[in-house]
């Protein structure tokens, strides 16, 4: 790959021969059945086939096309085991690395953007990439004053091909929303699209690292980089060891799991009332596990390193009190009051009438997780959440088309699933309860 397709043309045709792709192995596998193979092993190698040109093209192309595959993957979880093992590697490779862009191009965006004389900057500067993302890539290096570094170097065209992707990917929406039973793919799209220029823009990205970094400074818990040089397509941050998540995921032993789980829900809810920022992109690559200082205090030692503030959700008095108030009355079973505090925040528009205790009954199964001291975060679990809300029979089906989301709260929740997808392929047990107490207004009642 000589460098990232810019074209509109080309990523179009790349990314338009998928659905086509889609339809072709399926007569396939229509074939292979016919010619007397069993269902269930068709079935497999064409999720296999499917996963493999779905995400190799997404991956290649990076710009849209590859966040909206990470978007997708944290909500692997919700799909059949049957479909999702084909996916899992798939999904878990686009998560930390993507074809890289070009040594040339690495060194004309630094060139350009820190002055010819850039590798002054720098003790060492690793040419081959640690980690490549949908509109940037990493380097490992040591900074001039001897710090070790991270270099995030933007692709060239990146917002370009932001755009052109995620404009592609809605117009055929309707075939990827099978892939993830019960969501609907195109409000995803639309919300990547929103948060492009955001995302492009690393001055943005620096200060909301910034202020991450000095509110979790010296935190027992959570470790956020130090920004240490930002120019328009450069930033330069401190260089965190640990283990990815993806490999947490993968690999990681039960203690590892629950720890990284109950820290990642411990982040997700601090991070607004701390900061007034929410971390909007919680996908495994952007997540390390460190060992503490000390191998013999345990897993309670370990602390979860977060990267990457490209895309933040502007909360300045933390997460919407309604939020809290509405789990704490829905587990207490006042099905008239949550439904007046729905309706009011929009959640039911004013033209819709629905019965309160058929709303109850909606919320209840997917707020499990609130209602015990500690919950067991599963495939199995969420399978059957997003069974439950895609099966056109079931009357949670029916209601879940009658509500709506209002625009404020879009990131809010996507953010809350994808976290929920990443706390069920950790298979981690985590005190859910506890960090809603501590952290989201209104979960505990005014004395």
């Amino acid at each position: 790959m000589s460098d990232l397709p810019r074209k509109a043309v080309t990523r179009t045709a790349k990314l338009a021969a998928l659905p086509l792709g889609f339809a072709g192995r399926a007569t396939w596998g229509l074939g292979k059945r016919i010619g007397g193979r069993s269902a269930e092993l068709v079935a497999r190698e064409l999720q296999q086939r499917t996963a493999e040109q779905l995400f190799k093209v997404l991956g290649e192309l990076k710009g849209g096309a590859m966040k909206f595959g990470q978007a997708l993957s944290v909500f692997e979880s919700a799909l059949p085991e049957e479909v999702a093992g084909p996916y899992r590697a798939a999904l878990t490779k686009l998560q930390e690395a993507a074809p890289p862009m070009p040594t040339r191009t690495v060194h004309g965006v630094l060139e350009e953007r820190l002055g010819a004389e850039w590798r002054e900057l720098f003790l060492e500067f690793e040419e081959k990439p640690s980690a490549a993302a949908s509109i940037g890539q990493v380097h490992r290096a040591v900074w001039h004053d001897g710090r070790e570094v991270a270099v995030k170097v933007q692709y060239p065209g990146a917002g370009e091909a932001l755009l052109s992707d995620l404009a592609q990917l809605s117009r055929f929406a309707r075939l990827l929303g099978p892939l993830i039973p019960g969501m609907d793919v195109k409000p995803l799209i639309k919300e990547l699209r929103d948060r492009v220029s955001e995302e492009l823009d690393y001055g943005l990205e620096a200060q909301a690292q910034r202020e991450h970094a000095e509110e979790f400074a010296d935190d027992p818990d959570v470790v956020v980089p130090g920004v240490v040089h930002q120019s328009e397509q450069v930033l330069v941050t401190e260089w965190i060891d640990g283990i990815p998540l993806s490999e947490v995921i993968a690999d990681g032993t039960e203690e590892q799991r629950d720890r990284a789980g109950q820290l990642l829900a411990r982040f997700l809810f601090s991070g607004p009332a701390r900061t007034g920022l929410l971390h909007a992109d919680p996908h495994p690559g952007n997540f390390r596990l460190l060992q503490g200082a000390d191998e013999e205090e345990g897993p309670e030692s370990w602390r979860l390193g977060v990267l990457d503030f490209g895309t933040v959700d502007r909360l300045p008095g933390g997460l919407p009190k309604t939020i809290g108030t509405s789990l704490r009355l829905t587990l207490e079973g006042d099905a008239e009051t949550v439904y007046a505090l729905l309706r009011e925040e929009g959640f039911v528009k004013e033209s819709i009438d629905l019965d309160p205790e058929e709303v109850l009954a909606y919320l209840l199964p997917i707020i499990e997780p609130a209602e015990v001291d500690a919950f067991g975060f599963s495939r199995g679990w969420l399978r059957n959440q997003a069974a439950r809300i895609a099966d056109p029979r079931s009357p949670a089906h029916q209601l879940g088309k009658k509500l709506n989301l209002p625009p404020s709260y879009l990131l809010i929740h996507r953010v809350t699933l994808s976290t929920i997808g990443v706390l069920c392929q950790l298979d981690a047990t985590v005190r859910l309860r506890d960090e809603l107490e501590e952290w989201l207004p209104g979960f505990v009642a005014a004395e």
